[in-house]
């Protein structure tokens, strides 16, 4: 009984927890309930892409997703307008220079080696080995303590960055990010392992929030060409306010009768599965704030369906729990052989979904993912509120008493069977209908 007050404590706190994170954090809209920002971008070519074809386009918006999508929960959408640009609409976002930074910079690496111009003048040069050959960066500092951002390139990029520098042995190579030069160290040997760094040059380097955002950029994924912004404006919302308003008052209505059901089919079990369902809700919704989930109106009705959803473990578990009470099993055992005989049931429901969910995130576009990352959540915090949530507080106010009141549980008293009784038989035994 201790663990149960325990465990019945512990979710309070959890409740409480996350009452304060809804209360605190704001509820980030999609373009369609909030309105935000659409930005054009079009592809530039250059000396080693000269040409904008659709690979280079797909690749493009596959990078430029990653950057602004990462989770597949913020509902930015970027999509092919024509042959060579890019629409992103950033939601909640109405400041078109924070949409700007949002997006990040056209991150660029490149190196280069040195060669002299038509005046004589010493020129660089581009070489094969770019920001596409990169596996990731990492920030850290070299033996001055200076910050540098180290490089790892993948098997292409690896050799060859081996190449390079074999072929500029006793010369300077030169990193160039976004255009600007970062250092051009000499070249002793050939470098293998396909591992290098930046340096900031000087006395002082770079500085740490520099190389951070240099780091971030480059493992946000480096674009295969430049990426200009052509076209820049504000989208007001397509939906609006009143279909919040009616959103919530659907998601009471929908609450409400599912409550009321529960507690007409299964009486006071439906009433403890009711306030698992509120907690449920609780904690469901403060996860989203907490990631934080952009929810568009679609977003939304998929949140008041996983409600609708998250009593289905519940009906199991009484069903099963009715099933031995008419069986002559004493309340304690029914409680128990309820949970335990529905679990396997529970589990491979909720596992077909997570499957699914797992399929949608990797294969969907950006929106989709978003949808199977907050249907995948809800799936296994209805499996929490339904297994942990609902058992704890049927332990905690029937106990190990005997059924008084069949009616309590939806049922007739001619409906219960007599079942065999033992006054020796241990109590974990007895858990498992097992006599001595």
């Amino acid at each position: 009984m201790k663990n149960k007050i325990i465990m019945f404590w512990a979710i309070v706190l959890i409740a409480i927890a996350s009452i304060a994170i809804i209360v605190t954090k704001p509820t980030k809209l999609g373009l369609d309930l909030a309105g935000g920002s659409r930005l054009v971008l079009e592809a530039q070519t250059t000396n080693a892409v000269p040409q904008i074809t659709d690979d280079v386009m797909n690749t493009l918006q596959f990078s430029i997703e990653n950057r602004v999508n990462k989770l597949g929960v913020s509902e930015t959408i970027v999509q092919r307008v024509g042959e060579k640009r890019l629409m992103v609409e950033i939601p909640g976002e109405t400041n078109l220079q924070k949409a700007k930074m949002y997006i990040g910079e056209t991150a660029q690496l490149e190196f280069k080696k040195p060669g002299v111009g038509a005046n004589g003048e010493r020129i660089w040069i581009d070489t094969d080995l770019t920001g596409r050959d990169l596996t990731k960066s990492t920030l850290t500092t070299d033996n001055m303590g200076q910050w540098v951002v180290s490089l790892e390139f993948n098997s292409e990029g690896s050799k060859k960055f081996a190449e390079l520098t074999k072929e500029l042995v006793g010369q300077e190579m030169a990193i160039f990010f976004n255009g600007d030069l970062q250092s051009a160290p000499r070249v002793n040997e050939a470098i293998y392992g396909g591992h290098a760094q930046i340096t900031g040059g000087g006395e002082s380097g770079f500085s740490q929030e520099d190389a951070q955002e240099m780091v971030n950029l480059l493992n946000a994924g480096a674009l295969p060409v430049p990426a200009k912004i052509v076209e820049e404006n504000t989208v007001g919302a397509t939906l609006g306010a009143d279909s919040i308003a009616k959103s919530k008052f659907a998601g009471i209505v929908g609450l409400s009768l599912v409550m009321l059901f529960m507690i007409f089919m299964y009486r006071a079990p439906g009433v403890i599965a009711d306030m698992a369902l509120i907690i449920y809700s609780l904690i469901l919704f403060a996860i989203f704030k907490a990631v934080p989930v952009t929810l568009t109106l679609a977003g939304i009705a998929g949140f008041i369906l996983s409600i609708g959803m998250a009593v289905d473990a519940n009906i199991l578990i009484f069903e099963r729990m009715k099933e031995e009470l008419r069986a002559g099993r004493n309340l304690f055992t029914a409680i128990n052989s309820g949970f335990d005989r529905a679990w396997t049931s529970i589990i491979d429901s909720n596992m077909t979904t997570i499957i699914a969910c797992v399929i949608l995130y990797y294969f969907g576009s950006s929106i989709v993912r978003g949808f199977a990352l907050t249907l995948c959540i809800g799936v296994l915090v209805s499996m929490f509120s339904a297994i942990t949530i609902t058992k704890n507080f049927m332990h905690l106010i029937f106990g190990t008493g005997e059924l008084k009141h069949p009616a309590l549980f939806g049922l007739k008293a001619s409906e219960i069977g007599q079942g065999y009784q033992a006054t020796e038989t241990k109590r974990e035994n007895a858990r498992f209908g097992i006599l001595d």
